[in-house]
Order: structure tokens, then sequence, then C-alpha cells
């Protein structure tokens, strides 16, 4: 009974350690969340104290994808040079500066700059926290801690819904666009700044340390979070994964991305695309925009959109339990029928102008919450587990610069497209990425739940190689 009770606190002390580094490193997601938010609700004070249009609003507010994308194409290498923690330092402290910049702007190119400086910080943050934590967590509670950046984000989304509903509500429209917006984009100064001092606390990636030769340095860590016959285990199935590796790179004759590898690649970007082009940001970083469309009015509009933070919150809280008991897979399935179901409702709905009562509203919180169950948190643990450990940094940054990408390319297009196209059609352009979404899932994602990081990538190996080198093989002939 003591053993057993003596192994029972080892194990729970082993949780608990791996969830505090895991949220730690999470923090970087409530970063972007809550920029996200505050822009949100700052964006019509900044249309009028810089006298923007649509077309400098969308490039005020999504500039900082722009800072995203180069932060993520060159995560994966300094990554790999210096290791996770103290990339994601530098990446603390460049959020950090570029919130606080971006708060006291006396123009409109210095505003710009402070948040492509955010930017960057956020864009290696969106690379290295999810790798990080999926690099460090058990196969068993893998899903969950890496969808805690996820949560984090979302988290970040509600409490800047909050504080920029709150701030404008101060003073009055003469004040928020004066010194309102100031304040919501100041107060990202405290979360960046814990963001930095917490990180010096995280012990560096385990798998990182032992592909350095620093198995030494790397045990003790595996020690808290496997305990001493796991840990050892885990240290001999590492090397053994990094040796077959080379192995495998050998045998490539210099081929880096073997057909299988390319496959994994592809499956990766694509899905790290369909995230963002089926509309969630344009939704989040344009709410109150779009309910002003249907009548709403200011006020109306902030409160409409704090309701969908705190939806976006609870489904993404919830998606933390069923990614480790349902799986990836499924849950992507589920969540993009709901989304395809709820945006052809929506574009239905300003077609025909029925758009005054609850309808919308309904309709987007289902999407909403379609999303956060599936596409918000999933994406990111796919993009942690699905690569092989020889190109896994490499090709997590360029999944998440195409993400970033595709982002930018709809958070710049929407405002212009609402105009031109009409509410209706733009909804049925996501709904129909939203559709492609599931076919895609069905026929390309494989199922990870429960596997361990090596055991995924010799499925891969497995499933792909062997026809697709004789492929190649023939073309090459």
């Amino acid at each position: 009974m003591k053993r057993r009770n003596s192994i029972m606190s080892q194990a729970s002390s082993e949780i608990k350690f791996v969830l505090l580094v895991s949220m730690v490193a999470a923090l970087g997601g409530f970063l972007f969340g809550f920029d996200t938010a505050v822009m949100s609700g700052a964006n019509g004070f900044l249309r009028s104290w810089f006298e923007l249009g649509d077309f400098m609003l969308g490039w005020t507010v999504s500039c900082l994808i722009i800072g995203c994308m180069a932060g993520a194409a060159v995560s994966g290498t300094l990554g790999e040079w210096f290791g996770r923690k103290k990339v994601l330092i530098a990446a603390a402290v460049l959020c950090t500066a570029g919130i606080f910049v971006s708060a006291i702007s006396p123009s409109l190119l210095i505003f710009i700059v402070a948040r492509m400086i955010e930017g960057v910080g956020i864009g290696i943050t969106s690379t290295l926290c999810p790798l990080y934590n999926a690099e460090i967590a058990p196969a068993k509670y893998r899903g969950r801690l890496v969808a805690m950046n996820q949560m984090a984000i979302v988290t970040g989304i509600f409490i800047g819904s909050f504080l920029a509903f709150g701030v404008s509500s101060i003073g009055n429209d003469a004040w928020d666009i004066s010194t309102g917006w100031r304040i919501m984009f100041g107060t990202g100064i405290v979360p960046g700044l814990l963001f930095l001092v917490l990180l010096f606390l995280v012990p560096e990636s385990p798998r990182w340390l032992i592909k350095k030769g620093r198995a030494a340095e790397a045990l003790p860590i595996l020690l808290k979070i496997h305990g001493e016959e796991l840990a050892k285990k885990e240290v001999l199935d590492i090397k053994q994964t990094f040796k077959q590796d080379e192995e495998a790179a050998k045998a490539a004759s210099g081929r880096r991305f073997t057909p299988a590898l390319r496959t994994v690649l592809i499956v990766g970007i694509v899905i790290a695309m369909l995230q963002q082009v089926t509309g969630i940001n344009a939704v989040m970083y344009y709410a109150p925009e779009i309910f002003r469309q249907t009548g709403a009015g200011t006020s109306g509009s902030l409160t409409q959109t704090i309701m969908v933070g705190l939806v976006f919150l609870i489904f993404t809280a919830l998606s933390l339990w069923l990614v480790d008991k349902l799986g990836r897979k499924l849950l992507l399935l589920i969540g993009s029928f709901f989304m395809t179901i709820s945006l052809a409702i929506i574009g239905f709905a300003f077609l025909t102008g029925q758009t005054s009562g609850p309808i919308v509203l309904i309709c987007i919180l289902v999407y909403v919450a379609a999303f956060a169950i599936s596409l918000g948190a999933v994406v990111w643990v796919i993009l942690s587990e699905i690569f092989p450990s020889r190109i896994r940094g490499l090709a997590t940054a360029v999944a998440t610069m195409a993400l970033w990408g595709a982002d930018f390319a709809v958070s710049q297009s929407f405002l212009p497209l609402l105009a031109s196209a009409g509410p209706a059609v733009t909804f049925w352009i996501f709904g129909a990425t939203s559709l492609f979404t599931f076919l895609f899932t069905l026929g390309f994602i494989p199922e990870t739940k429960g596997k361990s990081l090596e055991e995924i990538e010799a499925m891969w190996e497995t499933k792909y190689s062997g026809k697709q080198e004789s492929l190649y093989q023939s073309l090459q002939d």
C-alpha cells in the first residue's frame, strides 16, 4: 500500500512539473491572443486617430503578421542552434519591447514598426512553444499539453476583450481615440514581462540536449517527467531515433527530404494554412465591425465580441480534455463540419437581409465553438508531433510561416472583400474552405493519439517511404 501511494505521489509530482513548465511556455500564445483582442477593440479608434481607410486599417492590423512570418521563418534554425529556451527568452524580449513602443507611438510608422517587432517575437513563440511542449510532454498527455498553447491564446483573447471593453467605457469617444487605445496596448507589457521572467525558470528541451550530445544534462529533466525507469528508456529511444535519422539521411543520398518527409511536410503546411483561411482571425480581429453590419451599435458590438471570446475560451478548454480521448482526426472532422454549416447560414442571412435577429450571432458562436474544439487547438498539436526529429525544427517553422502567411492574406483582404463582394460571399468563401478542410482531414490526416514522437515518425516512414521511393526512383530513371 505504501509502495502504491509512493508511486502515485511520484506520478503526481511528475505531472505537476510538466504542467507548470508547459503553462510557462504557453504564455507566448497568451501574448498573441491578447494582442488580437486589443486590436479588435482598438481598430475603430486607430482608424480615427491615424485617419485610416479600409486598406490601411487592414495593413495596421495585419503588419504584426509580417513580423510573425519573419519570426517563424528563423525560429527553426535558431532553435536548433541555440536551443528552445534561449530563443524563447529572446522572443519574450522582442514581444515586450514591441508592445511598449506601440503603446507610446507618436506616428503610424513607428506604431507599425513596433507591431512588426512584436510580431517577430510572437512568430518565434508560435513555433517553439508548441514544439517545446511536445518534446517535454509524456505521450499520453501530449495532446492537451501542446493544446495549452491555444488555450493561452484564447485566454488572452478573452481577457483582452474584457480589458478593451473596460478601457473604452472609461471616457468618451474623443478620449478613446486619443488615449484609450494606448492604454489597451500598454497593459500587454505585464504578461510580456511575466513570460520573460518565468522562462528563466524552465529547463531546456531534453530532446534538443540529447541531439546535441548532452544526454547527461537531459536525464535529470526526463527523471522529473517520467521517473527513473521510463526516463532511461526515453534517453535510449531518442538516441536510437537520432541514429536512425542519420542512417536514413545517408541512405537518401543527400536528399534531406525523402518522399515520406515531403509528404508529411505538405500535409503540415496545408493543415496550418487551413486553420487561417477558414476565417477565424478575420472574425476575431473584426468582430465589432461584423456585428455593426448586423445593426448593433458600438456598445452592443463590443458586448457580442466578449460573448465570442467567452465561447472561444469554454470550447478550447473542452478541446484540451477531448484531444487525448477522442483523438485529433475526429475532432477536426466534427469541427470543420459545423464550421461549414454555420458559415453557410451566416452567408444566407446576409444575402436575404435577415440579420437583425440573433441568427448571425448564434451562428458565429457555433462557428467559433467548432473552430475552438478542432482547428484551433488540434492544428498546433499536429504541427508539434507529426514531423520526424531530423526536420522537426525546420518543418515546424515552415508550416508555422505558412500559417502566418495565410493569416496575413485573410486579415489584409477581409475588409476590402467585405466592401466589394459583400458579407454573404465573404462568409461563403470561408464556408468553402471549411468544407475542403473536412475532406482534406478525411483523406490525409493520420490519427496520432497516444503515440510517442518516435512511433509517429516510424508510422510515416512505413506508410509512405516504400511506395514513394519506388515512384521517385522510376521518375529519376
